[in-house]
């Protein structure tokens, strides 16, 4: 997945926003490739994606 270049500031926040994907490879569902682009798992658990895109 590639991130997106800024955050759009929604509440939540989006899943392509590079935040959401930045929580996301530090709680172990997404593996960071470069500075825009993840490997993300298929399946992340709801609570870690919901606290992922809280603001």
């Amino acid at each position: 997945m590639t991130a997106k270049k800024k955050c759009c500031k929604d509440k939540p926040r989006c899943k392509k926003c590079p935040v959401v994907l930045l929580r996301l490879s530090k709680a172990g569902c997404a593996e960071r490739l470069d500075r825009v682009h993840y490997e993300v798992d298929k399946k992340i658990p709801k609570k870690v994606l919901k606290q992922a895109r809280k603001r």
